[in-house]
């Protein structure tokens, strides 16, 4: 299904909708979940437009840019990440964020990130303003695979502590001015957030 912004819970940041159910991310930092429960596949098709005209640091003090999907979204404390490193380097990044028994980001922070190995990977393209490309990444259990247009770029186990928690899906930027087109699979219940 694709998904428009009503869709969405905001966690920071700010996204407008545009005509066509396209999202439009400007702000230095955006985060945001479906606000209904869905299987672990999410793909947006978006076009990079540059970096936003202010720029704020990450948790850990560095000043990265970047685009990716979240899976299994728990709270803002466990989740998956599949993220589109665009500045200082270009890559992808599968994390898991696992804090048990903390739910905000005033409890847990930037703490719990684990950077997970792929059995498989490829390079991803270096991301030019204007350019349309498309992140794909879908879970089977813990088995998660990610894809960058229609190139397999990651591919392996995130391991069984990200089964531990379980929600929807959801996106996430960094200092990057972004026109999203969001698709979420069908709802898996009627269970909101």
């Amino acid at each position: 299904i694709k998904v428009r912004a009503a869709d969405l819970c905001i966690t920071e940041g700010a996204i407008e909708e545009l005509p066509g159910a396209r999202l439009s991310v400007r702000e230095p930092k955006m985060r945001a979940y479906l606000d209904h429960s869905t299987p672990p596949s999410v793909e947006a098709h978006f076009t990079y437009l540059g970096p936003t005209g202010n720029e704020a640091r990450l948790g850990s003090g560095e000043l990265r840019r970047q685009f990716g999907l979240k899976l299994r979204v728990q709270d803002a404390c466990n989740l998956v990440y599949a993220m589109w490193r665009i500045e200082p380097e270009s890559k992808l990044v599968v994390s898991v964020k696992s804090n048990p028994g903390q739910h905000s980001s005033a409890q847990c922070g930037n703490r719990g990130y684990r950077n997970i190995k792929p059995h498989q990977s490829g390079p991803v393209p270096a991301l030019r303003s204007g350019d349309l490309h498309t992140l794909r990444a879908e879970m089977n259990g813990a088995e998660m695979r990610v894809f960058a247009d229609t190139s397999l770029v990651w591919e392996g186990s995130v391991g069984p502590d990200a089964l531990d928690f379980d929600g929807p899906v959801g996106i996430r930027s960094d200092n990057a001015r972004l026109q999203i087109e969001l698709w979420a699979g069908q709802p898996s219940s009627s269970r909101t957030k």
